[in-house]
């Protein structure tokens, strides 16, 4: 009996997706818990995973949005991983003249079929034709273009749809003057360095026509030249972007918003780092990074600024006494905020693996819903891209994100002498409905006593 594979329900707020990719073929032999496909929604990207073996048939394309519940595939768990001949006839017609799996998959498309096959596969499909030819010249073969193509291997014909290259135009090697594989890699390499040479040719001589021209004319701006699908290009944005847009215009709109800044001296955190981090890395197999100094930072300040740890919600004021702080991460995607659970009870060695677990699921693509939900608060590491200053964006419903910037040594006063010292500027915006300037200011006082006295952080000072 056939088994559907079917969109899961991925979270009570996401109904549809984009199926960005299929991970298999249709009439391919599929192993249990093979992954089918990716599945991108406005939250997060996720794979299908294959409830049974068998023999998959796909139902919708690449690209294509889709419904929580909808079907996507069938999978044959009788099938041997070929595809039966209706369902290859049916792609034969969809994907203009492939062949039938079940003949293909005895031999390789690289291999040309024998003067005999070909004579069988022609009978079965064009018997009339065939016994006429039979019984005629050779010259008397059919000229018909569905036949020619229906002589073409698979190979061939995929060629010549992804290159444009008209197999007719290609003097074949093949048994019979056939057109091969090697014939039209051939003939679209041979294509391709003419179009060069043709650009080519078109540069020195608008490079000619310049030099011959006036300077006056020489030195004056020029209109781009390029075709106008080389100065832009459109796609549609992913569900992903369109949500992360959405949110941060909505944050922008909603909330009171406003950014205090002070700065950092990360001398002490270096030297800490720098002392410590060869055992720290033998002992716990991962490197002590800034982000784990500066979580611990934003909990004590969060506890001695409880306005910060609050969101409202309509016309009620929830205030949290838990510490699930997110970490904002980019990725090809786009941004994406994790979050570390509790993290007033980690230790600096197990924020550091939550960390760099995170940062491998958004790599791969694999951040879950769960992992993204319940943040009370968010840091924002704009450093690690160059910036030395920014205002960063509240993630609703949280009141506050603290942004981190690139570390620069300046010259600053210390102990009434100018030194050298590594700074970071830092970037509070909070959301002032609920938090008043004297609480940021006070906030990021303690965020920037704790990272320039690390010790304090043991003590809980």
């Amino acid at each position: 009996m056939a088994i559907e594979v079917k969109v899961p329900s991925l979270g009570e707020s996401i109904s549809s997706g984009i199926l960005a990719s299929w991970k298999v073929k249709d009439g391919d032999a599929i192993d249990r818990d093979q992954v089918l496909y990716e599945l991108e929604t406005d939250k997060i990207t996720s794979e299908g995973i294959a409830e049974s073996a068998g023999t998959i048939s796909l139902k919708v394309e690449e690209g294509a949005e889709v419904e929580v519940g909808q079907v996507v595939a069938v999978i044959d768990p009788d099938g041997n991983g070929k595809a039966d001949s209706s369902s290859a006839r049916a792609k034969d017609k969809k994907m203009d003249g492939e062949d039938d799996k079940s003949k293909a998959s005895s031999k390789s498309e690289d291999e040309e079929p024998s003067d005999s096959s070909d004579k069988k596969s022609t009978d079965e499909e064009k018997p009339s034709s065939r016994h006429k030819s039979s019984d005629t010249s050779e010259s008397a073969e059919p000229s018909g273009a569905t036949d020619q193509a229906t002589a073409l291997p698979p190979s061939v014909r995929r060629l010549a749809a992804e290159s444009g290259v008209d197999p007719s135009s290609v003097e074949g090697s093949g048994k019979g003057g056939r057109v091969t594989k090697g014939d039209m890699l051939a003939a679209i390499e041979k294509q391709e360095k003419a179009e060069e040479d043709e650009k080519s040719r078109s540069r020195e001589k608008q490079a000619a026509d310049k030099d011959d021209a006036p300077a006056s004319e020489r030195d004056a701006p020029k209109p781009s030249q390029a075709p106008a699908d080389e100065r832009e290009s459109r796609r549609k944005l992913s569900p992903l972007r369109q949500k992360v847009a959405q949110r941060l215009v909505s944050s922008q709109q909603q909330m009171a918003t406003l950014t205090t800044f002070n700065e950092v001296d990360m001398t002490a955190v270096r030297t800490l780092r720098a002392r410590h981090q060869e055992d720290f890395t033998a002992r716990h197999g991962i490197k002590l990074g800034f982000m784990s100094f500066f979580i611990k930072a934003v909990v004590q300040a969060l506890q001695a600024v409880p306005a910060l740890n609050a969101r409202i919600e309509g016309d009620t004021l929830v205030e949290q006494r838990y510490y699930d702080i997110g970490v904002a991460v980019s990725t090809d995607r786009g941004l994406m905020v994790p979050v570390v659970r509790d993290c007033d009870q980690l230790s600096f060695a197990a924020i550091e693996e939550r960390l760099a677990a995170f940062a491998k699921k958004a790599r791969e693509g694999k951040i879950t819903l769960d992992d993204l939900q319940g943040g009370v608060f968010t840091i924002s590491n704009g450093g690690v891209f160059g910036s030395l200053l920014s205002t960063p964006i509240i993630n609703p419903p949280q009141s506050g994100i603290l942004g981190m910037h690139t570390i620069q040594d300046r010259p600053v006063a210390v102990d009434g002498k100018v030194e050298i010292r590594p700074m970071m500027y830092l970037a509070l915006t909070y959301d002032h409905r609920l938090v008043d300037g004297r609480e940021a200011v006070t906030f990021l006082g303690h965020v920037k006593r704790a990272v320039e006295d690390p010790a304090r952080l043991l003590f809980g000072l």
